[in-house]
């Protein structure tokens, strides 16, 4: 099961709207190996593109494997994240078929691919430089919508954030609204984080008052929901080789 695979308990076409954004808000983050009709020559790749019923479409698969057993042996193919991809295709006015025969399968028109390079244009709200007034726990309808998909996001940022913090923030001039306020990010890296998240927020249903960014290197309130990423694996040892075993043949 790959990600994408997770996210699809349900097909893709019979999930409701909110379920459909979170899949492709993965997919533009996910490796795509698209197939070819030949070699890459020269830095310049030609897309295999397949005549169906709803319009010509290219092919790509989150797995090489999984590319090579739908076209049923060795395939040409090229590397590269989903969002690169729908981007080449919606200039083209072609869609994009995704994991045929697995639990993530999608079919994309030109129109989905559209919409997704849109909502990847989103920028993100930062919230003012000074602190808040007040500080409450975050709804429970919020908690319910944004803590899974939060958590995925942290996933991808192991070593870039310390941790999360979801709060309902109230400021000076009475405004109030969600916060997420992000822990240990490097200054550099703040804007690119920054951007990683809006354009989360922009495949997730709306908040009343929007969601805003922080970035704070403070101890989080006890009244916030904190999310911390997973911790980063620990190489394993290569296994030793037995000095008596045969030698291995290729």
């Amino acid at each position: 099961m790959t990600p994408l695979d997770l996210l699809c308990p349900i097909p893709f076409h019979e999930a409701d709207p909110a379920r459909r954004a979170r899949i492709l808000s993965r997919l533009a983050d996910t490796e795509l190996f698209a197939a070819l009709i030949e070699e890459p020559a020269d830095d310049r790749a030609e897309l295999r593109i397949f005549p169906l019923e709803d319009g010509p479409a290219a092919l790509a698969c989150d797995a090489e494997d999984r590319l090579a057993d739908f076209i049923g042996g060795p395939v040409a193919y090229v590397a590269l994240p989903g969002r690169v991809l729908a981007a080449a295709l919606v200039t083209e006015n072609r869609g994009l078929l995704v994991n045929p025969g697995q639990p993530s399968q999608m079919l994309l028109d030109a129109d989905a691919l559209a919409w997704l390079g849109r909502a990847l244009l989103a920028e993100p709200s930062l919230a003012p430089d000074e602190a808040p007034r007040r500080i409450q726990p975050p709804r429970t309808a919020v908690v319910q919508a944004l803590a899974e998909p939060i958590s995925l996001r942290l996933g991808d940022m192991v070593g870039l954030v310390e941790s999360a913090a979801l709060v309902q923030a109230e400021w000076a001039d009475g405004r109030g609204n969600h916060t997420l306020i992000l822990k240990g990010v490097d200054d550099s890296r703040r804007p690119a984080v920054a951007k990683a998240f809006a354009e989360l927020f922009a495949f997730l249903p709306e908040v009343d008052g929007g969601i805003d960014l922080a970035f704070s290197d403070v101890e989080h309130s006890r009244d916030a929901l904190i999310l911390v990423p997973p911790a980063p694996e620990e190489p394993q040892p290569a296994p030793k080789r037995d000095p008596n075993a045969p030698p291995r043949l290729r």
